[in-house]
């Protein structure tokens, strides 16, 4: 078992790391390069912790959300592209040229204003086009006026488009209807641009699921989040087969050991209460570190490799575990909270929430061990 040197550690696998980056290169075949998508913290991995490694597989493009994760991977050492899939706020504009970041485009306005300031910089910005083709988030309509908008920005001096991108809505829907939908609507928007003088160097739709299950849609580049981390974006069933490993593991250890008698109310407002006589395991993690709430009296942990239910209700920085039918348990013992067997996919069925909501709500405060 593993011991622990501090409170909790969330333990991250760069062997299953490279393992997966090596699943995604089979699938994907030669000539389509893979974007990291490392938004959230690299999904709470932490993007500066796997970035070299990340490299070390050849990676050959990165994306966030904000210009705050490209800034972090740029202190990291990161010299590929770093795309921001989100919006920059005109305050905060110049960011992007601070840090060579490629941002996504889906204004003329905005197109305008980040102009103005690359060419008070004396560089030229590279920035990608984002098109709306149903998911009604961000991005240039499908339609006439968006091509003159898009005319209008190729002309500006101090940017130059180097890419266009949509994002799937339901690409992980096993009929494919919808995905296919979209695809063709980004297909037809980028030959009507091409057909307008407008050149698109990199192409790319495939997010995780497409990458999966869409082999139509890995044009230039895929974007791989979930997948990168061993995170289930499919069916259950058709995932098992994929191959792919959880990155992340959580542990921590029991505080102290007690035997309380039957009718012996635990936790915060008695939800539970025992009824036999009880032998309680004190664990030093709660919702504060990002375990949820929610597990109270529902979840499970595993101490020296056995399962044992949570008992009452989780509380901030503590929780309680049933050890009375547990070989002997003491104080120091290893206590798993995430695993491949309590994987993150167990817990986001169990709570009933996106297998991402899992990792990425781990918070700051729990260590991020890397290793190989």
């Amino acid at each position: 078992m593993r011991r622990l040197a501090q409170r909790t550690e969330a333990v991250v696998s760069l062997s299953a790391l490279k393992h997966n980056v090596r699943r995604i290169r089979e699938i994907i075949g030669d000539g389509v390069e893979i974007m990291a998508v490392l938004k959230g913290d690299g999904y709470g991995h932490g993007e500066k912790g796997i970035y070299s490694t990340l490299k070390k597989c050849g990676i050959e493009r990165y994306a966030v959300a904000v210009w705050e994760e490209g800034a972090s991977l740029r202190e990291a050492g990161c010299t590929e592209p770093v795309l921001l899939l989100g919006d920059t706020c005109d305050g905060q504009l110049e960011n992007i040229i601070k840090y060579n970041l490629t941002p996504a485009i889906f204004s003329y306005d905005t197109a305008q204003k980040l102009n103005m300031l690359a060419r008070w910089s004396g560089v030229v910005c590279p920035v990608h086009l984002k098109i709306d083709t149903g998911m009604s988030r961000i991005g240039f309509s499908a339609d006439e006026r968006s091509i003159e908008l898009i005319q209008r920005i190729n002309t500006l001096e101090n940017l130059r488009i180097t890419g266009a991108f949509t994002h799937f809505a339901r690409a992980d829907e096993a009929d494919g209807v919808s995905a296919k939908a979209q695809f063709e609507k980004y297909i037809c928007m980028l030959e009507r641009l091409e057909d307008a003088g407008v050149r698109i160097p990199c192409k790319h739709v495939a997010n995780s699921p497409a990458i999966l299950l869409r082999p139509e849609t890995r044009l230039d580049a895929v974007r791989a989040g979930d997948i990168l981390f061993g995170l289930c974006p499919i069916d259950e069933d058709d995932w098992a087969k994929a191959d792919f490993r959880q990155v992340m593991h959580w542990y921590t250890y029991v505080v102290m050991v007690k035997e309380v008698p039957a009718g012996t109310e635990v936790g915060y407002g008695g939800t539970f209460v025992a009824r036999r006589p009880t032998k309680i395991a004190t664990v030093p993690v709660g919702f504060a570190d990002g375990y949820s709430r929610a597990l109270s009296n529902r979840g499970m942990v595993k101490i020296n490799g056995k399962k044992a239910p949570i008992i009452g209700r989780v509380c901030m920085d503590q929780f309680m575990v049933d050890v009375t039918d547990l070989p002997e348990v003491r104080r120091g013992d290893t206590v798993t909270l995430l695993d491949d067997d309590l994987s993150v996919l167990w817990m986001a069925d169990l709570l009933d929430k996106n297998v991402d909501e899992i990792v990425c709500g781990i918070s700051k405060r729990v260590p991020r061990i890397y290793e190989d």
